[in-house]
């Protein structure tokens, strides 16, 4: 068993022993293993170890990493770092995306849906990303400002596709009230737009626990999997 193949085995255990702890099925919760700064030897190691979903934070080397791997044609794509106006282009072109993890502003999701007009019927899953913490050095909506957004997707957006929220916990103390908050959130913006929203995008490789318990339906494990960044 390769170094990597061994850590996203014990990834997955946690995962389905956080999940255990607090009466959730592990099969509710998804893997998504963060490559950033990794070679794409690494993508490899862990496709072979069975892992499909992957996630990248900047433009340039995600679609860099991709077309490197570009004969794994079973890889799904997560764009996870914020994303500047100017490289929704670049972006779009990427061969595998599957979900856009940091859609925090009316700026990004205009000029993400001329893009997509562009190509007729071309549809974009995304989630919004929301500031959970009011931390300066996090990216995201405010959570009071989350329902305008969402409102002016689905009046102005037709190629977008919200399926979630994801936010970060805090840089310290106990991220659990953050979670909690996320996903009431989510909560109701579901119920306001009666949109399922079926993804909650919370917790990384120091507090997957609290994330799972909050109901985390995908976790962004990069160290854990990978090792530091190189």
């Amino acid at each position: 068993m390769t170094a990597v193949a061994g850590n996203l085995a014990a990834v997955r255990a946690r995962i389905a022993s956080a999940a255990v702890a607090v009466g959730r099925d592990p099969r509710e919760i998804e893997l998504l293993a963060v490559s950033k700064r990794q070679p794409a030897a690494s993508v490899r190691e862990a496709h072979a170890a069975g892992q499909r979903l992957f996630g990248e934070n900047r433009v340039q080397e995600f679609g860099a990493k991709a077309g490197e791997v570009a004969d794994l044609d079973d890889v799904a794509w997560h764009m996870i770092g914020s994303l500047q106006t100017n490289k929704v282009r670049e972006l779009l072109a990427v061969r595998g995306l599957a979900l856009l993890h940091s859609l925090d502003r009316v700026g990004l999701a205009d000029a993400l849906q001329r893009e997509l007009a562009r190509d007729p019927g071309r549809e974009l899953a995304t989630l919004l990303q929301v500031n959970a913490t009011g931390e300066a050095s996090k990216h995201g909506c405010e959570p009071d400002a989350a329902a305008a957004l969402l409102e002016h997707i689905a009046a102005a957006c037709p190629g977008i596709r919200v399926r979630g929220l994801m936010a970060m916990g805090p840089l310290a103390g106990d991220p659990a009230p953050v979670f909690a908050a996320v996903a009431a959130l989510r909560q109701r913006l579901s119920d306001r737009f009666a949109l399922p929203l079926p993804v909650l995008s919370l917790g990384m490789t120091g507090d997957l626990e609290a994330a799972v318990a909050a109901g985390s339906t995908l976790v962004r494990i990069g160290t854990a999997v990978f090792g530091e960044r190189v």
